[in-house]
Protein backbone atom coordinates (compact mmCIF):
# COMPACT_ATOMS: atom_id res chain seq x y z
CA UNK A 1 0.00 0.00 0.00
CA UNK A 2 1.09 3.48 -0.43
CA UNK A 3 2.21 5.51 2.09
CA UNK A 4 -0.61 8.14 2.68
CA UNK A 5 -3.18 9.32 5.13
CA UNK A 6 -5.36 6.85 6.62
CA UNK A 7 -9.03 7.89 6.75
CA UNK A 8 -12.30 6.35 8.72
CA UNK A 9 -14.53 8.15 6.26
CA UNK A 10 -14.51 7.81 2.28
CA UNK A 11 -12.14 10.10 0.76
CA UNK A 12 -13.77 13.24 -0.67
CA UNK A 13 -13.65 13.43 -4.85
CA UNK A 14 -10.92 15.67 -5.81
CA UNK A 15 -12.55 18.57 -8.30
CA UNK A 16 -11.04 20.46 -10.51
CA UNK A 17 -10.99 23.15 -8.61
CA UNK A 18 -9.60 21.30 -5.83
CA UNK A 19 -6.85 19.84 -8.15
CA UNK A 20 -5.59 23.24 -9.20
CA UNK A 21 -5.32 24.32 -5.77
CA UNK A 22 -3.23 21.00 -4.96
CA UNK A 23 -1.02 21.48 -7.77
CA UNK A 24 -0.55 25.66 -6.47
CA UNK A 25 0.65 24.23 -2.91
CA UNK A 26 3.00 21.77 -4.37
CA UNK A 27 4.56 24.31 -6.50
CA UNK A 28 4.74 27.09 -3.22
CA UNK A 29 6.32 24.44 -1.18
CA UNK A 30 9.08 23.65 -3.85
CA UNK A 31 9.48 26.83 -4.26
CA UNK A 32 10.62 27.39 -0.76
CA UNK A 33 13.82 25.93 -1.92
CA UNK A 34 14.11 25.32 -5.40
CA UNK A 35 14.62 29.24 -6.92
CA UNK A 36 13.13 30.47 -10.39
CA UNK A 37 12.92 27.50 -12.97
CA UNK A 38 9.01 27.93 -12.59
CA UNK A 39 8.67 26.50 -16.66
CA UNK A 40 10.49 23.27 -15.43
CA UNK A 41 8.57 23.37 -11.63
CA UNK A 42 5.12 23.46 -14.01
CA UNK A 43 6.33 21.07 -16.84
CA UNK A 44 7.38 17.93 -13.63
CA UNK A 45 4.08 19.11 -11.91
CA UNK A 46 1.84 18.45 -15.38
CA UNK A 47 4.13 15.11 -15.89
CA UNK A 48 3.05 14.05 -12.47
CA UNK A 49 -0.74 15.03 -12.82
CA UNK A 50 -0.35 12.66 -16.19
CA UNK A 51 0.56 9.80 -14.65
CA UNK A 52 3.87 10.02 -16.68
CA UNK A 53 7.42 9.49 -15.83
CA UNK A 54 10.05 12.27 -16.47
CA UNK A 55 13.35 12.64 -17.59
CA UNK A 56 15.08 15.80 -16.61
CA UNK A 57 18.35 16.81 -18.79
CA UNK A 58 20.78 19.75 -17.40
CA UNK A 59 24.30 20.49 -16.69
CA UNK A 60 25.59 19.77 -13.22
CA UNK A 61 25.36 22.48 -10.38
CA UNK A 62 21.31 23.42 -11.70
CA UNK A 63 19.56 21.75 -8.90
CA UNK A 64 18.01 18.88 -10.37
CA UNK A 65 17.85 16.29 -7.76
CA UNK A 66 17.34 19.24 -5.10
CA UNK A 67 14.37 19.98 -7.23
CA UNK A 68 13.34 16.15 -7.46
CA UNK A 69 13.50 15.58 -3.69
CA UNK A 70 12.01 18.38 -2.42
CA UNK A 71 9.15 17.36 -4.99
CA UNK A 72 8.97 14.01 -3.03
CA UNK A 73 9.57 16.02 0.88
CA UNK A 74 6.15 17.98 -0.74
CA UNK A 75 3.95 14.72 -0.15
CA UNK A 76 2.92 11.86 2.04
CA UNK A 77 5.00 9.41 -0.12
CA UNK A 78 8.13 6.82 0.09
CA UNK A 79 10.99 8.19 -1.69
CA UNK A 80 13.56 6.41 -2.87
CA UNK A 81 16.98 7.28 -4.28
CA UNK A 82 19.31 5.37 -6.82
CA UNK A 83 22.81 6.72 -7.70
CA UNK A 84 23.59 5.22 -10.93
CA UNK A 85 26.89 3.67 -11.21
CA UNK A 86 28.62 1.78 -13.98
CA UNK A 87 29.07 -1.97 -11.39
CA UNK A 88 25.16 -1.49 -10.40
CA UNK A 89 23.47 -4.55 -11.23
CA UNK A 90 19.37 -5.24 -12.16
CA UNK A 91 19.14 -6.70 -8.40
CA UNK A 92 20.40 -4.00 -7.02
CA UNK A 93 17.28 -2.36 -7.95
CA UNK A 94 14.49 -4.81 -8.07
CA UNK A 95 15.67 -6.80 -5.07
CA UNK A 96 17.14 -10.41 -4.61
CA UNK A 97 16.28 -13.40 -3.38
CA UNK A 98 17.80 -15.29 -0.62
CA UNK A 99 18.04 -18.39 0.69
CA UNK A 100 17.38 -18.74 4.45
CA UNK A 101 17.21 -21.40 6.73
CA UNK A 102 14.26 -21.97 9.50
CA UNK A 103 16.50 -23.62 12.56
CA UNK A 104 12.53 -24.64 13.90
CA UNK A 105 11.11 -26.41 10.94
CA UNK A 106 14.52 -27.80 9.46
CA UNK A 107 13.94 -26.64 6.45
CA UNK A 108 15.30 -23.74 3.96
CA UNK A 109 12.97 -20.90 2.09
CA UNK A 110 13.37 -18.42 -0.63
CA UNK A 111 12.77 -14.78 1.12
CA UNK A 112 12.14 -12.24 -1.36
CA UNK A 113 14.06 -8.69 -0.41
CA UNK A 114 12.73 -5.83 -2.38
CA UNK A 115 14.60 -3.37 -3.40
CA UNK A 116 14.56 0.64 -3.94
CA UNK A 117 12.50 0.43 -6.52
CA UNK A 118 9.83 -0.25 -4.46
CA UNK A 119 8.53 3.24 -3.35
CA UNK A 120 6.34 5.75 -4.71
CA UNK A 121 8.84 8.76 -6.46
CA UNK A 122 11.95 7.10 -7.61
CA UNK A 123 14.69 9.58 -8.26
CA UNK A 124 16.94 7.59 -10.64
CA UNK A 125 20.31 10.16 -10.81
CA UNK A 126 22.39 9.99 -13.67
CA UNK A 127 20.58 7.05 -15.27
CA UNK A 128 22.82 7.10 -17.99
CA UNK A 129 26.39 5.89 -15.87
CA UNK A 130 24.97 2.54 -16.10
CA UNK A 131 25.01 -0.20 -18.53
CA UNK A 132 21.96 -1.35 -21.05
CA UNK A 133 21.29 -4.63 -18.80
CA UNK A 134 20.59 -1.87 -15.39
CA UNK A 135 18.62 0.67 -17.20
CA UNK A 136 16.55 -2.13 -18.72
CA UNK A 137 15.74 -2.95 -15.15
CA UNK A 138 13.21 -0.09 -15.46
CA UNK A 139 11.53 -1.16 -17.94
CA UNK A 140 8.78 -3.11 -16.64
CA UNK A 141 8.45 -1.16 -13.82
CA UNK A 142 7.66 2.25 -15.40
CA UNK A 143 4.98 0.78 -18.08
CA UNK A 144 3.29 -2.38 -16.33
CA UNK A 145 4.02 -1.31 -12.55
CA UNK A 146 5.57 -4.57 -11.53
CA UNK A 147 8.80 -6.31 -11.30
CA UNK A 148 9.44 -9.83 -12.28
CA UNK A 149 11.92 -11.61 -9.84
CA UNK A 150 13.21 -15.33 -9.67
CA UNK A 151 9.71 -15.89 -12.31
CA UNK A 152 7.69 -14.22 -9.83
CA UNK A 153 5.65 -11.23 -10.24
CA UNK A 154 6.04 -8.64 -7.49
CA UNK A 155 3.46 -5.38 -7.94
CA UNK A 156 4.92 -1.98 -7.52
CA UNK A 157 3.07 0.77 -4.86
CA UNK A 158 0.65 3.26 -6.62
CA UNK A 159 1.69 5.96 -7.60
CA UNK A 160 4.80 5.47 -8.99
CA UNK A 161 6.53 8.51 -10.85
CA UNK A 162 10.12 7.78 -12.02
CA UNK A 163 12.60 10.59 -12.34
CA UNK A 164 15.69 10.32 -13.77
CA UNK A 165 18.59 13.24 -14.54
CA UNK A 166 21.22 13.41 -17.04
CA UNK A 167 23.99 14.67 -17.64
CA UNK A 168 24.36 16.00 -21.31
CA UNK A 169 27.94 17.52 -21.45
CA UNK A 170 29.67 14.68 -19.68
CA UNK A 171 29.61 12.02 -22.07
CA UNK A 172 32.74 10.06 -21.14
CA UNK A 173 31.86 6.68 -19.49
CA UNK A 174 28.12 6.99 -19.67
CA UNK A 175 25.68 4.60 -22.04
CA UNK A 176 23.03 6.73 -23.71
CA UNK A 177 19.70 5.31 -23.10
CA UNK A 178 18.28 3.03 -25.88
CA UNK A 179 14.74 4.98 -27.97
CA UNK A 180 12.85 2.30 -25.90
CA UNK A 181 13.63 2.97 -22.54
CA UNK A 182 13.33 6.81 -23.61
CA UNK A 183 9.52 6.25 -24.97
CA UNK A 184 8.99 4.96 -21.48
CA UNK A 185 9.36 8.44 -20.14
CA UNK A 186 6.33 11.10 -20.96
CA UNK A 187 8.49 13.93 -20.70
CA UNK A 188 12.33 14.99 -21.67
CA UNK A 189 12.45 18.07 -19.50
CA UNK A 190 15.61 20.94 -20.25
CA UNK A 191 16.28 22.54 -17.43
CA UNK A 192 18.53 25.23 -18.44
CA UNK A 193 20.67 28.34 -16.20
CA UNK A 194 18.48 30.68 -14.37
CA UNK A 195 17.49 33.81 -15.10
CA UNK A 196 19.53 36.50 -13.85
CA UNK A 197 17.66 37.82 -11.13
CA UNK A 198 16.80 34.25 -10.14
CA UNK A 199 20.47 33.21 -9.67
CA UNK A 200 21.31 36.36 -7.48
CA UNK A 201 18.75 35.00 -5.31
CA UNK A 202 20.39 31.54 -5.18
CA UNK A 203 23.29 32.96 -4.06
CA UNK A 204 22.26 35.25 -1.56
CA UNK A 205 19.70 33.05 0.01
CA UNK A 206 21.21 29.75 0.06
CA UNK A 207 24.60 31.00 1.38
CA UNK A 208 22.97 32.16 4.94
CA UNK A 209 21.36 30.55 7.69
CA UNK A 210 19.45 27.05 7.35
CA UNK A 211 17.62 26.53 4.47
CA UNK A 212 13.67 26.80 4.07
CA UNK A 213 11.39 23.75 5.56
CA UNK A 214 9.43 21.62 3.18
CA UNK A 215 6.07 20.92 4.34
CA UNK A 216 4.07 17.22 2.99
CA UNK A 217 0.94 19.05 1.29
CA UNK A 218 -0.04 16.21 -0.54
CA UNK A 219 -1.19 12.25 -0.08
CA UNK A 220 -0.80 9.68 -2.71
CA UNK A 221 -4.53 9.49 -2.39
CA UNK A 222 -4.82 13.06 -3.48
CA UNK A 223 -2.28 12.43 -6.25
CA UNK A 224 -4.27 9.34 -7.50
CA UNK A 225 -7.57 10.84 -7.76
CA UNK A 226 -5.74 13.72 -9.60
CA UNK A 227 -4.23 11.35 -12.49
CA UNK A 228 -8.13 9.80 -12.30
CA UNK A 229 -9.44 13.18 -12.83
CA UNK A 230 -6.71 14.02 -15.74
CA UNK A 231 -7.96 11.11 -17.58
CA UNK A 232 -11.36 11.98 -17.55
CA UNK A 233 -11.68 14.93 -18.90
CA UNK A 234 -12.92 15.69 -22.55
CA UNK A 235 -10.52 16.15 -25.58
CA UNK A 236 -12.76 18.02 -28.32
CA UNK A 237 -12.43 16.31 -32.09
CA UNK A 238 -10.40 19.16 -33.22
CA UNK A 239 -7.84 18.75 -30.20
CA UNK A 240 -7.26 14.94 -31.05
CA UNK A 241 -7.33 15.76 -34.74
CA UNK A 242 -4.28 18.44 -33.89
CA UNK A 243 -2.18 15.70 -31.75
CA UNK A 244 -2.71 13.18 -34.44
CA UNK A 245 -1.50 15.48 -36.94
CA UNK A 246 1.33 16.55 -35.15
CA UNK A 247 2.72 12.81 -34.25
CA UNK A 248 2.09 11.59 -37.80
CA UNK A 249 4.16 14.60 -39.33
CA UNK A 250 7.05 13.27 -37.87
CA UNK A 251 7.52 10.28 -39.72
CA UNK A 252 9.63 10.93 -42.91
CA UNK A 253 7.46 8.07 -44.42
CA UNK A 254 4.43 9.86 -44.27
CA UNK A 255 3.32 11.54 -47.37
CA UNK A 256 2.19 14.67 -45.25
CA UNK A 257 5.43 14.74 -43.77
CA UNK A 258 6.96 18.38 -44.73
CA UNK A 259 10.00 18.35 -46.33
CA UNK A 260 12.43 19.17 -43.83
CA UNK A 261 10.78 16.51 -41.73
CA UNK A 262 12.19 14.17 -44.41
CA UNK A 263 15.80 16.05 -44.71
CA UNK A 264 16.13 15.66 -40.87
CA UNK A 265 14.38 12.95 -39.29
CA UNK A 266 15.56 9.68 -39.36
CA UNK A 267 12.74 7.96 -37.30
CA UNK A 268 9.37 9.61 -36.12
CA UNK A 269 7.15 9.76 -33.18
CA UNK A 270 5.21 6.43 -32.23
CA UNK A 271 1.87 6.49 -31.05
CA UNK A 272 2.56 6.55 -27.62
CA UNK A 273 4.09 9.92 -28.04
CA UNK A 274 0.23 10.85 -29.25
CA UNK A 275 -1.11 9.81 -25.94
CA UNK A 276 1.20 11.44 -24.25
CA UNK A 277 0.63 14.85 -26.06
CA UNK A 278 -3.37 14.63 -25.07
CA UNK A 279 -2.63 13.86 -21.35
CA UNK A 280 0.00 16.00 -20.80
CA UNK A 281 -2.49 18.54 -22.26
CA UNK A 282 -5.36 17.65 -20.41
CA UNK A 283 -3.16 17.82 -17.37
CA UNK A 284 -1.74 21.15 -18.38
CA UNK A 285 -5.69 22.45 -18.10
CA UNK A 286 -5.89 20.76 -14.97
CA UNK A 287 -3.03 22.23 -13.43
CA UNK A 288 -5.21 25.79 -14.38
CA UNK A 289 -8.31 25.00 -13.47
CA UNK A 290 -9.86 24.14 -16.40
CA UNK A 291 -12.13 21.26 -17.30
CA UNK A 292 -11.05 21.08 -20.80
CA UNK A 293 -8.22 21.06 -22.94
CA UNK A 294 -7.00 23.22 -25.81
CA UNK A 295 -5.17 23.66 -29.40
CA UNK A 296 -2.50 25.77 -26.92
CA UNK A 297 -2.38 22.98 -24.43
CA UNK A 298 -1.27 20.53 -27.10
CA UNK A 299 1.42 23.18 -28.21
CA UNK A 300 3.00 23.44 -24.55
CA UNK A 301 3.54 19.92 -24.38
CA UNK A 302 4.86 19.58 -27.99
CA UNK A 303 8.58 19.64 -26.62
CA UNK A 304 9.25 17.64 -23.70
CA UNK A 305 6.93 14.94 -24.68
CA UNK A 306 8.78 14.86 -28.59
CA UNK A 307 12.36 15.93 -28.28
CA UNK A 308 13.43 12.54 -27.34
CA UNK A 309 10.83 10.47 -29.41
CA UNK A 310 12.10 11.97 -32.79
CA UNK A 311 15.82 10.99 -34.08
CA UNK A 312 17.81 13.61 -36.10
CA UNK A 313 19.58 11.69 -38.87
CA UNK A 314 23.22 12.76 -39.83
CA UNK A 315 22.16 15.52 -42.31
CA UNK A 316 20.97 17.18 -39.26
CA UNK A 317 23.56 17.16 -37.09
CA UNK A 318 26.23 18.22 -39.68
CA UNK A 319 23.87 21.39 -40.26
CA UNK A 320 23.70 21.97 -36.56
CA UNK A 321 19.74 21.56 -36.15
CA UNK A 322 18.42 19.28 -32.94
CA UNK A 323 15.17 17.87 -31.96
CA UNK A 324 14.27 20.93 -30.63
CA UNK A 325 14.45 23.22 -33.74
CA UNK A 326 12.86 20.41 -35.97
CA UNK A 327 9.65 20.72 -32.95
CA UNK A 328 9.70 24.55 -33.50
CA UNK A 329 9.51 23.90 -37.33
CA UNK A 330 7.06 21.91 -36.54
CA UNK A 331 4.89 23.62 -34.82
CA UNK A 332 4.75 26.16 -37.51
CA UNK A 333 4.14 23.87 -40.54
CA UNK A 334 1.33 21.97 -38.55
CA UNK A 335 -1.21 24.99 -37.91
CA UNK A 336 -3.90 23.81 -35.35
Amino acid sequence: MSIRDSAVSPPTPLTIEGAGALARRLDDEIGKVVIGQAQIRREIMTCLFAGGHCLLRGVPGLAKTLLIKTLADAVHLKFSRIQFTPDLMPSDILGTEVIEDDAIAGKRHVRFIPGPVFANIILADEINRTPPRTQAALLEAMQEFQVTVGGVRHALDRPLFVLATENPIEQEGTYPLPEAQLDRFMFNVVMDYPAADDERRILAETTRGPGAVVQPVATGQELEQAQALVRSLPAAENVVDYALRLIRATRPAESTAPSFIRDWIRWGAGPRAGQALLLGAKAAALLDGRPVPSLDDVTRVAHPVLRHRILVNFRAEADGVSSDDVIDKLLGAVRP
